[in-house]
């Protein structure tokens, strides 16, 4: 039973990576349009500091998607940009085009075959934390089970101690994976700290927010889908839910 899905994405991204990716006009057209697709809506602002972005160049950049249909914007009780069907293409264009240019496809997709073999271990990990089961079924986990959380607690830093190479090596082959590192290390160190929400609580980047931003990211820079991972699983692959 797999709780979080793609509905629990974060409000907040929380740091920013350390990086810095310079003022280049089709660099931050690349990383805004990035950013919008891996966090489906949010402000200026949040892209700005996603990514370590100028908000003023960030904002033109908007400014030129959205007089193309790449982008739109929604106010109310929720708002922000988000893409277009036709920006989604557009962004996963450049995202080929750098892909190409940096040689770096042979290594992004070594890596995403080494994450996709932790992947079912940190689902499972997440559902564990948060359900549980009874004579009637799976049920709210109460944590009154202090050894069956030791044990999903012993799991989540099997998987970071496995993880963090590998995301190393991502930011050392494209920087603008810089950062996930850091960001799993501050939501494992919390978890183990005892602040358990950072878990998986989906409001802030907490361990399971960061995994899901992290294989949304490898997907769409190698250019494929949920759907693809789904269908490799069906013939023998791997594929899950993150």
């Amino acid at each position: 039973m797999v709780v979080l899905t793609e509905m629990g994405r974060p409000r907040s991204w929380g740091a920013p990576p350390p990086v810095t990716f310079g003022a280049m006009p089709e660099i931050t057209e690349l990383l805004t349009l990035h950013a919008l697709r891996l966090r489906s809506m949010c402000s200026v602002e949040v892209i700005a500091t996603r990514f370590d972005l100028g908000a003023a160049e960030v904002e033109q950049v908007l400014s030129s998607a959205n007089e193309r249909n790449l982008v739109r914007f929604r106010d109310g009780r929720l708002s922000g940009w988000s893409l277009t069907a036709d920006g989604r293409v557009f962004a996963e264009g450049l995202l080929a085009e750098e892909l190409e240019r940096s040689q770096a496809r042979s290594t992004v997709e070594y890596l995403y075959g080494r994450f996709l073999l932790l992947n079912d271990d940190v689902l499972s990990a997440c559902t564990d934390w948060q359900v549980m089961d009874s004579a009637s079924g799976p049920v709210v986990n109460d944590h009154s089970d202090t050894d069956r959380d030791t044990q999903t607690l012993q799991r989540l830093t099997q998987i970071q101690l496995a993880i963090c190479p590998m995301t190393d090596e991502l930011a050392g082959t494209l920087n603008r994976f810089g950062g996930y590192s850091g960001r799993l290390e501050l939501a494992h160190g919390k978890v183990m700290a005892g602040d358990h929400e950072w878990f998986t609580r989906p409001t802030i980047d907490s361990y399971h927010t960061v995994w899901f931003e992290l294989h949304e990211d490898l997907l769409a820079t190698l250019g494929r889908s949920r759907t693809d991972e789904r269908v490799a699983a069906g013939s023998g692959g791997n594929g899950e839910n993150s």
